[in-house]
């Protein structure tokens, strides 16, 4: 026998308590936390969900908030991104593993950007040595590369066999003491181009900009004018020398004001002072006889063919201390690329930082100066392409501007002599010639990525 109990019929079916979730606030068995059959039948919500009686409702919760959870929780397909997010396996971090994407190839990149200044060096080292051998062989007088070797080998006692007399005299009297003043002068220029570059923040600046070259100019042209010999031979090196660090002395003097220097007013002084020289230049051109006038010239255009060894060690003291000296500076080179406000912040004196560094270049460019003569476009391009190769750090510029300038000159001076044989071609004539079609495009290039200058 079946009891009948009255109030069954508003109890749900098992079918319906087994969709029902079950919840910690709602009392277990509890008859007036359901939904009543009546208001599931209809579809529709109870007019008072909140009922006196509290019959068909939970507290808090609607019968169609109940239904919503129910078909929530058996279907997982309804549920929204917002509720999946959390119930993801965590990856390390606490973060969903597929949030965040590692980039594979990025330490590879760092690595090869670490690598990079080591192999650029390694390979400009391995050019020098290169077309130091070839230049010291290949000429008028041509001498194998092994005899070469063979001789430099006996000269340091390494074993080796000297050559014929003939040959040894132009190895080492004429050939060496040419590569080796073509490697210290461009050392000297490629330097002292990364260094005014930095010091005035503007990759149009190289030594002549303040100057430099067109002082020494003066000085040797006014030592071969006016017919001065009291240094002998060395006249004009030394008188060159002076001259170049007199003008940019002159010219950091004329550009201080209140105890400091602006790059603006530095860069207009060289200006004038570089057209002031030229006008002396053709003053003593102009009270010159012919044989005077065809040395200065000459010596304008820019030429190794006078190299000697005793030239080699004029030269070669001003050049070493200058280029052990410039890679000290190169942090804060660094620093001072932010600007000066910056710089000062960051505990940089910019002023005596620009006076040691203006000092530092004209200490190399006047000794190159001294003894070549004006050889244009090696300290303004040379950092140029390092910085393209390999950006614009100075820890690497500075040494690296001074190897790959030494490898542009010992270059070109193997050009001017070979190319048109017996003649010789102007160094200077000659790096004007390349340099300046290659400035020019350099000059597009860099208008083309900037969208324009304005």
């Amino acid at each position: 026998m079946t009891l009948h109990d009255p109030a069954a019929k508003d109890l749900p079916t098992t079918d319906e308590t087994a969709a029902r979730p079950t919840s910690n606030s709602e009392p277990t068995g509890s008859i007036s936390a359901r939904p009543t059959r009546s208001s599931e039948a209809t579809g529709s919500a109870p007019p008072h969900p909140r009922g006196s009686d509290g019959a068909g409702c939970v507290p808090g919760r609607s019968p169609q908030g109940a239904e919503r959870t129910a078909v929530e929780l058996s279907d997982p397909s309804s549920r929204s991104a917002s509720e999946e997010t959390p119930r993801r396996a965590p990856g390390p971090g606490g973060t969903a593993p597929t949030t965040a994407k590692p980039e594979p190839h990025k330490p590879e990149r760092d690595r090869t950007r670490t690598r990079r200044p080591a192999l650029l060096t390694t390979a400009l080292v391995a050019a020098l040595a290169l077309l130091a051998l070839l230049s010291a062989g290949v000429g008028a007088y041509d001498i194998p590369l092994a005899d070469v070797l063979a001789s430099v080998r006996h000269h340091l006692g390494l074993g080796g066999a000297p050559l014929d007399r003939v040959g040894e005299s132009v190895l080492w009297n004429v050939r060496l003491p040419r590569v080796v003043l073509a490697l210290l002068v461009g050392a000297s220029l490629g330097c002292a181009g990364a260094l005014m570059q930095g010091v005035f923040g503007n990759p149009l600046a190289e030594p002549g900009v303040i100057g430099i070259s067109a002082g020494a100019a003066v000085g040797a042209v006014a030592a071969i004018g006016l017919g001065l010999s009291f240094f002998g031979n060395w006249t004009i090196t030394v008188c060159a020398f002076v001259a170049g660090l007199t003008t940019v002395s002159s010219v950091y003097l004329l550009s201080r004001n209140g105890g400091r220097t602006e790059v603006v007013t530095l860069i207009l002084t060289g200006i004038a002072v570089n057209a002031f020289a030229g006008a002396l230049i053709g003053l003593f051109v102009f009270f010159a006889d012919s044989g005077q006038v065809n040395q200065i010239t000459f010596w304008q255009l820019g030429s190794l063919a006078q190299a000697t060894w005793p030239k080699v060690l004029a030269v070669l003291p001003c050049a070493v201390a200058g280029l052990l000296v410039a890679p000290l500076y190169s942090r804060r080179l660094d620093l001072l690329s932010l600007g000066e406000r910056p710089a000062r912040h960051l505990g940089i004196d910019v002023e005596r930082l620009r006076l040691a560094l203006i000092l530092v270049v004209a200490l190399l460019t006047a000794a190159a100066v001294a003894v070549a003569g004006v050889i244009t476009f090696i300290g303004l391009l040379v950092p140029h392409l390092l910085r393209m190769a390999n950006g614009p750090g100075h820890r690497f510029l500075v040494p690296g501007s001074a190897l790959a300038g030494a490898v542009v000159l010992v270059a070109g001076d193997l050009a001017a002599r070979t190319l048109a044989q017996p003649a010789e071609l102007p160094l200077g004539v000659l790096t004007a010639l390349l340099g300046s079609p290659f400035f020019f495009w350099l000059l597009r290039r860099t208008r083309r990525k900037q969208g324009g200058w304005a």
